[in-house]
């Protein structure tokens, strides 16, 4: 394959690693694949990797798929993720992140929405035939021409990635790997619905690189990312941390607590990448006698305005980063302070390490008119979520904003000239890492009956999952498939209906 490189890419990240340590351990799956997806965990060195990405590039190009096509990826936290992302950028195409807990309605509404030309799932995650919802998303989708898929027993129709795997294709095609192009598209939901944020190869690098800096990972980190790698955040805190330090990706499919630690301990990690809620209770446990390998925890916050008042990081063994996470507009983090409560944020550009004066910026926040807080820098895609501009009589229009306005409510503290975050964007409701707006629960709880309910019920891992009930829970399970509903409902419906 002729490469040409231009600026950075996250292929190119990886053969620069490649060039310098062939033979190194690159990626590690879950030690639980089995019950995930069917299929036995691997191991794979940087030159099998390379290997396995070129022949599912080969598979790609083979399909004819044309350069800058959209391929939709719905996969768990395996190599799997890892491989399909940078074949796929091998083969010059952009890749739409499709989140693991999306069912049909919200396939089919992103596939049309990008114009997708195919589609990459694998069989069951979880119990769940993922092979069938990407079969029928398909068919509701004008635009896509190729299905394929990892796993067995595939549906007719769906070509087999493991079957490429095996087979080794050598096919390639002349590809310039330039990180100014699209790589990747991400979904938000906004006060406007759905929204599809695209970013180049140099915004997702800028986005690793803030939470890299930040949080002083070595290099040659042993990482171990228990985050779901399907957003922007996900993407950048396991990929693009394991490209950026040349070491080691450990994959936990959330979530067991008990091949967690055993992951980690048999890995050696020290470096742990995982919600933030989950990882705080780190703390409350014995770190040096069960891992005591862990050096760096990183924990993702999903609802930022709880980071203020979080418990205090009391492990003296372990250096915690808060990372504040606003949709798929951006993210910034802060490592702790000496004695682990979370530190000041202020306006203004903050370099990374954000506490070390002359860095290179990593971002800016700031404050808008409506008391709001917004981002703008090279991880934030401004364009995206430029709002349509307002009927005037002038000929000339009004500039659009050079920042994105997460909607997150804030205030500056008078004493202190630091950002106080409120509260969440109006009329959206966080729930497990999933945004859902305010107005479309309650039209799907009037869809569910009289006397459902939809609530939030804690998790140790996602901080909440939604459940609900119904008095008729087959009417109530028949609503939930004619929605598309995420399987949050639909488990609740099953197994978590709430008592009384």
């Amino acid at each position: 394959m002729i490469q040409t490189n231009v600026s950075p890419t996250l292929d190119g990240l990886f053969q620069r690693i490649l060039a310098r340590q062939p033979d190194a351990p690159a990626l590690l799956d879950p030690i639980n694949k089995a019950r995930i997806t069917g299929q036995a965990p691997r191991r794979m060195t940087f030159a099998q990797a390379d290997r396995a990405i070129a022949s599912l590039a080969a598979h790609f190009v083979e399909a004819g798929l044309p350069i800058n096509s959209v391929i939709g990826v719905q996969l768990p936290n395996t190599i799997e993720f890892m491989l399909t992302v940078l074949a796929a950028h091998r083969a010059g195409l952009i890749v739409a992140l499709l989140p693991q807990l999306w069912r049909q309605a919200e396939l089919t509404m992103a596939l049309n929405r990008t114009g997708a030309r195919a589609i990459v799932t694998t069989a069951k995650i979880d119990g769940v035939s993922h092979a069938d919802l990407a079969m029928n998303a398909a068919a509701e989708a004008f635009s896509i021409r190729h299905v394929c898929g990892f796993g067995e027993d595939l549906p007719e129709g769906m070509a087999s990635l493991d079957l490429a795997l095996k087979v080794g294709s050598t096919t390639e095609r002349t590809v310039v790997q330039d990180g100014r192009k699209a790589a990747l598209i991400s979904f938000d939901v906004t006060s406007d619905g759905l929204r599809a944020v695209p970013r180049t190869h140099l915004n997702l690098i800028a986005g690793g690189l803030a939470v890299f800096l930040e949080s002083r990972v070595p290099q040659g980190t042993r990482l171990m990312s228990a985050f779901a790698p399907s957003s922007f955040a996900g993407l950048t805190s396991s990929l693009l941390l394991w490209l950026l330090s040349g070491g080691t990706l450990s994959l936990h499919h959330p979530f067991d607590g008990e091949a967690l630690e055993s992951q980690i301990n048999d890995s050696a990690c020290d470096t742990l990448v995982a919600p933030a809620p989950m990882a705080l209770r780190l703390a409350d446990i014995d770190m040096a006698s069960r891992l005591p390998t862990l050096r760096h925890v990183i924990g993702l916050w999903r609802m930022p305005e709880q980071i203020a008042s979080s418990a205090q990081w009391t492990a003296e063994q372990a250096k915690f980063t808060d990372v504040y996470l606003f949709g798929e507009i951006g993210l910034f983090g802060a490592r702790r302070t000496a004695d682990g409560v979370p530190a000041p944020i202020k306006p203004g550009p903050h370099g990374a390490p954000r506490d070390i004066p002359g860095t290179s910026i990593a971002g800016e926040s700031l404050l808008t008119p409506k008391g709001t807080l917004a981002l703008r820098g090279p991880m934030v895609t401004v364009a995206a979520y430029a709002p349509p501009p307002p009927p005037a009589d002038s000929m000339i229009a009004a500039a659009p904003p050079d920042y994105a306005d997460t909607g997150y409510a804030a205030r500056l503290d008078r004493s202190s000239g630091v950002i106080c975050i409120t509260s969440p964007p109006s009329g959206i409701v966080s729930v497990g890492g999933y945004r859902f707006l305010s107005q479309d629960l309650q039209e799907w709880a009037k869809r569910l009956g009289q006397g459902a309910l939809l609530t939030a019920l804690p998790d140790r891992l996602c901080g909440f999952r939604l459940a609900g009930r119904a008095q008729d829970n087959a009417r109530g399970r028949e609503a939930l498939n004619e929605l598309g509903l995420n399987p949050l409902m639909a488990e609740a419906f099953r197994d978590r209906s709430i008592p009384g």
